[in-house]
């Protein structure tokens, strides 16, 4: 599954219909999704309530705020329950407070469906609090400078990032980045 900075869903869809596209148009469920079409509103549906969006399924994406959208964006990514989900910035064009509660949601549906995130981020903090290895890159050329393991247990609170252990993550990749870029 794959979710971007941008939501990028079909204004002229409904929210319900644009979770359900990656069933409409990827194999195995293509062939299926005319005779599993109630099946599938309902998990869509479940994923939907699941990031705090339970009644919006029938609005068009022009009626939602961008946080809202980058939900149903999560729920169209996970819809097909990848065992890969790759995210790119997904949370970049967001306020503060519904980024941090997009990470927790993001945290919860890891925690239950137990899926591998790739996160593409340039915010440190997003960075330590949702994953258990950090890859710190170079400008151009991309090469990875340092690998950060984050030892910090599960399930991990917001509270935590408040914590001295989680700043000194969060300090430690800031100054590898500015070494990097003073190269």
């Amino acid at each position: 599954g794959m979710a971007f900075q941008n939501a990028n869903m079909l204004p002229w869809r409904k929210v319900i219909d644009n979770v359900l596209l990656p069933l409409e148009i990827v194999e195995p469920y293509r062939s299926q999704f005319r005779g599993n079409r109630k099946e599938f509103r309902a998990m869509a549906e479940k994923l939907l309530a699941t990031v705090g969006l339970a009644g919006f399924g029938d609005r068009f994406p022009w009626e939602l705020s961008g946080g809202m959208q980058q939900r149903v964006s999560l729920c169209r990514s996970l819809i097909h329950e990848p065992a890969l989900l790759m995210l790119d910035e997904p949370f970049a064009a967001l306020d503060a407070f519904t980024r941090e509660e997009l990470w927790c949601v993001l945290r919860d549906l890891w925690q239950r469906l137990g899926f591998t995130v790739i996160l593409v981020t340039h915010d440190l903090r997003e960075a330590a609090f949702l994953a258990d290895n950090i890859y710190v890159m170079s400008a151009r050329p991309g090469q990875i400078v340092q690998v950060k393991s984050v030892d910090i247990p599960r399930p991990r609170d917001l509270k935590v990032t408040y914590d001295k252990d989680f700043g000194d993550i969060v300090y430690e990749l800031r100054m590898k980045i500015a070494e990097v870029r003073q190269a």
